[in-house]
């Protein structure tokens, strides 16, 4: 009888730990509301985020390589492999727009050849910025430590909506 409550207070406690972990992993990631807009940002106030990183997702290894703030501009290349071989790559760009931040991407297969239309791109307007985070709709950064460095990114695929950690470390 004792085994079978331990069974049951253990059951118990993985699923509040669960579902408190769907609570939290859902502040990772930040929208604009209808008719707001971006705050006032900077370049510098995310400089921040330069350096190469690597990490795993998707059931690959990530890396995503970005530069220092020049001319209200980041700029980085995303790789993701798999099994010693690419799978895509992105480019992306945080840039002042309108006295705030965008990022934009654009993916590419591994012969680059773009999964956008040649004009399109994926947007995400600032939301927030904070103390080692930054908040575009969509996708987070948020700065763990000096070599640590999180990104949450909201993937929707056939109509249905996950968050995406990319855990990356800085490579020195």
């Amino acid at each position: 009888m004792k085994n079978r409550i331990l069974k049951y207070k253990i059951i118990a406690l993985f699923i509040s730990l669960t579902l408190c972990s769907s609570v939290f992993a859902e502040n990772n990631i930040k929208y604009l509301s209808k008719g707001q807009s971006s705050p006032n940002a900077k370049i510098e106030q995310v400089s921040w985020i330069a350096g190469h990183w690597q990490g795993h997702a998707f059931g690959g290894e990530t890396e995503e390589i970005w530069s220092a703030p020049k001319a209200g501009s980041m700029m980085a290349v995303f790789r993701l492999t798999k099994n010693n071989k690419v799978n895509f790559y992105e480019i992306e760009i945080i840039r002042e727009v309108n006295q705030s931040l965008v990022l934009d991407l654009k993916h590419f297969s591994q012969d680059l050849k773009g999964w956008e239309k040649k004009d399109e791109k994926v947007s995400f307007p600032l939301v927030e910025l904070g103390k080692n985070i930054v908040y575009f709709e969509g996708m987070t950064f948020k700065k763990v430590s000096d070599d640590v460095l999180h990104v949450f990114v909201d993937i929707k695929d056939k109509g249905k909506r996950s968050e995406v950690l990319f855990e990356y470390f800085r490579m020195k």
